[in-house]
């Protein structure tokens, strides 16, 4: 057995005994927070509670904001004409091997271009392909393929639907004063992302996730052993039946509110305005990506690809329930930058790791600033919205570019994703499985990738 996939069946063994479930995890970590604000600076133990309760409210746009992209990106990959094509794709790999790493590459790469789509898909993807392994009796260890599909968060910070990056691009944005607005062009969109993102997705990610393939079919553990026949037997009933119409009740006639809920052309003069305003948008602001607007073409494109209000309504109601941890969590880890940053705990941290950086080595010292802070606040635009000013003004006085800084702290966000499950709840709702099912192996891809993301951070040409 190699070194990888060894270390991966141990670091399994240990999340599957240690790691709690995600709210548990966001909990623990505000009482972390509570005790070091309280003790590393001049707050005292009421104060923090004031910051955690100050904070508990204070990101409920942006909250709602994460919530869109999750759900607009699950309804279009529910779409007809996606749904069954992911379930074509999932009929091609011929061993456990082949299935990771088909996995890995639909995740990473469909998670680079949107985060929220990418978990969908590559989630829905995880379990078409442990199907096919269980009906054609192939050796697939579905712990491991859904770890696979959810490594596509250890890309996205570099691709278009970066929250730092648009954040950073939009107008009025909270550091406008500091670093003024920074065009996609000079951070995600320049070579010094693309390198990271080729680097990660063609090779370091899919490579290291199909070392980790058991190579013994007893160590296997199918899907029919982790969720039961009775789960996963039936198509996804749900998703099925969005291709179809909306049937009136027999015991009504089919009136007005029938005809207009499965009307075609309702959701075509909609997705109709919806193109043309993008067209306008595009035409008179350029390539000036933001949350808004990359929420905006979601729904626009799921409406047009449902093609009826009533199709488009019922794969919301299905993609919601994958919301439903970010609704509850979000609070929570707003609460924890409320205490990070009002008690300064976030300067004084971030100025800890920044104080000895140099021009050459800041990338990757805000990279390893990045990823601690992901760890309290799993938001990339969280994270930045608490640190962004500090490192931002740093990287100016030091004459780093600070889209290539925003860079940098993308990779420290989205590498220890794999080790921080809060993103992770779509799709384990989607697979059925436990998040100490999957992390040992994406804290494995976390170690091995992290020489990788430092000599890339330091090498790469901007």
């Amino acid at each position: 057995m190699n070194i990888i996939a060894q270390s991966g069946k141990k670091m399994s063994d240990w999340s599957e005994r240690n790691m709690p479930n995600p709210y548990l995890f966001a909990v623990i970590l505000t009482f972390i927070s509570y005790i070091m604000g309280w003790i590393l600076t001049e707050n005292g133990p009421m104060d923090m509670i004031v910051h955690w309760y100050t904070g508990f409210w204070k990101y409920l746009t942006f909250a709602m904001q994460m919530v869109l992209i999750l759900v607009t990106g699950h309804a279009l990959a529910i779409a007809p004409g996606i749904h069954p094509f992911l379930q074509r794709l999932a009929r091609i790999p011929k061993t456990g091997g082949q299935a990771v790493l088909m996995t890995a590459y639909v995740a990473t790469t469909v998670t680079y271009f949107h985060w929220g789509l990418g978990l969908v898909v590559a989630a829905i993807f995880a379990r078409e392909v442990a199907k096919e392994g269980y009906v054609k009796n192939i050796a697939i260890h579905y712990p491991l393929i859904a770890a696979a599909a959810y490594t596509g968060q250890m890309v996205w910070h570099v691709g278009p639907s970066t929250s730092a990056g648009l954040l950073s691009a939009t107008q009025g944005h909270v550091f406008e004063k500091i670093f003024g607005v920074v065009p996609m062009t000079e951070s995600v969109f320049t070579p010094y992302a693309f390198l990271m993102a080729i680097m990660l997705c063609l090779f370091v990610v899919p490579i290291t996730m199909w070392l980790m393939t058991p190579k013994n079919q007893d160590e296997c553990m199918g899907i029919d052993s982790c969720l039961g026949i009775d789960q996963f037997d039936p198509e996804l009933a749900k998703d099925k039946d969005l291709s179809k119409d909306e049937k009136p009740s027999p015991i009504t006639k089919r009136g007005l509110a029938d005809w207009l809920e499965n009307s075609s052309v309702i959701s075509y003069l909609v997705g109709l305005a919806g193109i043309v305003y993008i067209g306008y948008y595009f035409a008179t602001k350029g390539l000036d990506l933001n949350l808004n607007i990359f929420n905006f073409i979601f729904l626009i494109a799921g409406i047009i690809l449902h093609k009826t209000p009533i199709r488009y309504v019922r794969a919301v109601t299905t993609a919601t329930p994958g919301a439903s941890g970010i609704i509850l969590q979000f609070p929570f880890y707003a609460g924890i930058m409320g205490m990070i940053s009002y008690s300064g705990l976030a300067t004084i941290i971030t100025a800890g790791f920044l104080s000895f950086a140099t021009a050459e080595t800041f990338p990757i010292i805000a990279w390893l600033t990045g990823g601690i802070v992901n760890i309290f606040i799993p938001s990339g635009g969280g994270e930045w919205g608490v640190i962004g000013g500090i490192v931002g003004q740093i990287s100016m006085d030091l004459g780093v570019p600070v889209g290539k800084t925003i860079v940098a702290f993308g990779c420290g966000d989205m590498w220890t994703n794999m080790f921080q499950p809060f993103w992770a709840i779509a799709l384990l709702g989607i697979t059925g499985l436990r998040a100490r099912d999957i992390m040992g192996y994406c804290m494995v891809l976390m170690i091995v990738a992290a020489p990788f993301i430092a000599l890339g951070l330091y090498f790469f040409p901007y």
